[in-house]
């Protein structure tokens, strides 16, 4: 049991030599049950002895989800010996509630926030600016932060190297041509192009440095799997005048499902040789992994190759084998990635999740239970109700407005 207080993340971070081994930071999310946060804490204990993170990561639940168990998982692996760093949403939740988290961070010994904008409102796709709460985007929780609280936190903020999902687009046909830097961050999917161009990016560069300038410490990158793209991220953040760490978000390539729902969400750059293998790949589970490894290797040695980063951030999706096997072939643990058997609770490690409903997410209405097929512009869900059952095994479609249905936990 650690009493005194985390060492902030930049501090560690500048502490670094140039010749010392490269470190490692990993993420978690609140499991959506009891069992599954007692195999996390076990989970998050292994980890902590067998790759000895520079830091920890855990998430918040848009809305304020999941706010009191990821601060009781925030506690608890700073009390445990991490140097634990709190992802904190401060849009549509409850100013009181952020607040007294924050507060209660501080009194726990936690030093590091991640201060992040968070998801839409409830039942919508898009997201429209409204500061309900005196907050509206992360900018605003870094100045209160640094406000209410000086330097007493260190502060982390996200970077999007494509350019964040909300400002990347489809590509029209009658839409200029992509230009060489526009080309480096595209992304094709089912024929379509989508990329955010130029004058976005530069907009999402030039609030990324508002972030910095107003207090933010270091930037964590959204997950990428072109390493291209990443250094062309860092040259131009440093063109603009960012001059803080910016530290690589890794996202393990572990099973072909998962990497599909997070690539289309995310509207993640997939190269094309990447997008075919794991076409190829995608009914063989054990290749994908041995192939995901490798790709997670590789991709980490071509990013510290680069000589912009000596620490390398895994978003773990709560397993551990996937983040062994890179760090295996890495050289920086050794035989760690054959114990798979530490992930056999895998199916306790479900994400609570953000309180608002996407695509794919079940839900629950008084017609029953279901699957949201489409969000509508103006917050109807289309919901396939799974709960009935038609002739010939079918079921039936719901339309419902926002606030007649709610996502099922």
């Amino acid at each position: 049991m650690t009493t005194s207080a985390n060492p902030k993340i930049i501090d560690l971070i500048n502490a670094q030599k140039d010749d010392e081994a490269p470190c490692t930071s990993i993420e978690f999310f609140p499991p959506r049950t009891e069992d599954g946060v007692k195999n996390l804490s076990s989970r998050m204990d292994r980890m902590l002895v067998h790759l000895k993170p520079m830091f920890s990561d855990i998430t918040w639940g848009a809305g304020g989800s999941t706010a009191e168990l990821s601060l009781r998982l925030a506690l608890h692996m700073k009390d445990t010996g991490h140097v634990s760093n709190l992802h904190v949403t401060c849009t549509n939740m409850d100013r009181e509630k952020l607040v007294a988290a924050l507060q209660s961070a501080y009194s726990g010994g936690i030093r590091n926030i991640v201060a992040l904008r968070g998801d839409p409102p409830a039942g919508e796709t898009e997201w429209h600016p409204a500061a309900v709460n005196g907050f509206s985007c992360a900018l605003d929780l870094v100045q209160y932060i640094r406000a209410e609280f000086g330097n007493a936190f260190g502060i982390s903020v996200a970077g999007y190297p494509e350019g964040h999902p909300d400002a990347i687009e489809e590509k029209a046909l009658d839409d200029p041509p992509l230009t060489e830097r526009e080309q480096i961050r595209c992304s094709i999917r089912n024929g379509i192009t989508y990329v955010c161009r130029e004058a976005k990016y530069v907009q999402e560069l030039t609030y990324l440095k508002k972030k910095v300038d107003a207090g933010a410490d270091f930037i964590i990158t959204q997950m990428f799997f072109d390493v291209q793209v990443f250094q062309q991220f860092v040259e131009d953040c440093r063109n603009i005048g960012i001059t803080c760490p910016i530290v690589p978000g890794i996202m393990c390539i572990h099973a072909y499902g998962g990497f599909s729902r997070m690539t289309n969400f995310c509207k993640t750059r997939v190269p094309q040789w990447l997008s075919e293998k794991m076409e190829q790949l995608k009914d063989n589970a054990e290749a994908t992994k041995e192939f995901g490894a490798q790709v997670g290797i590789d991709m980490c040695r071509a990013l510290l190759n680069l000589g912009y980063v000596n620490l390398l951030h895994f978003y773990t999706l709560n397993l551990e084998s996937p983040v062994y096997a890179i760090t295996d072939g890495l050289g920086l643990t050794t035989d760690l990635s054959k114990h798979r058997h530490w992930d056999a609770d895998a199916t306790t490690m479900a994400a609570m999740g953000s309180a608002w409903a996407r695509v794919g997410d079940a839900v629950k209405s008084v017609y029953g239970s279901g699957i949201v097929r489409e969000m509508r512009k103006d917050g109807t869900a289309v919901i396939v109700v799974t709960s009935w059952e038609l002739a010939g095994g079918q079921h039936p479609t719901a339309f419902l407005q926002k606030g007649s249905y709610q996502k099922a936990f």
